[in-house]
C-alpha cells in the first residue's frame, strides 16, 4: 500500500472499513481528498492500535461506511 489513493478509490477498495491514511491531503473544510493508506480493518480498535504502533507524523482516520443513526460523532 505505497500508492496515493483518492477518497473515492479508498471508499471503493475498503467498503465499510476503518482506514488509517498517512499525509492526508485535505480541502478547505479539512475533508480528506487523498492520501496513502497505512492500514484498514472492519475493527476500529485494530486500526487505532496500528496507528499507535506506526506513529505516523500526519494522519487521518476514515470510516467508509454509513454511520449508524444511534452513533454520536465528536469533532
Amino acid at each position: 500500500m505505497n500508492e496515493i489513493l483518492t477518497i473515492q478509490e479508498i471508499e471503493a477498495k475498503f467498503p465499510s472499513e476503518w482506514v488509517l491514511v498517512e499525509n492526508p491531503e485535505t480541502n478547505a473544510a479539512l475533508q480528506v481528498k487523498r492520501g496513502k493508506v497505512l492500514w484498514h480493518s472492519k475493527d476500529r480498535d485494530e486500526v487505532y492500535r496500528k496507528a499507535r504502533e506506526l506513529q505516523p507524523k500526519h494522519s487521518a482516520f476514515l470510516y467508509t461506511g454509513e454511520i449508524p443513526e444511534d452513533m454520536a460523532i465528536v469533532l
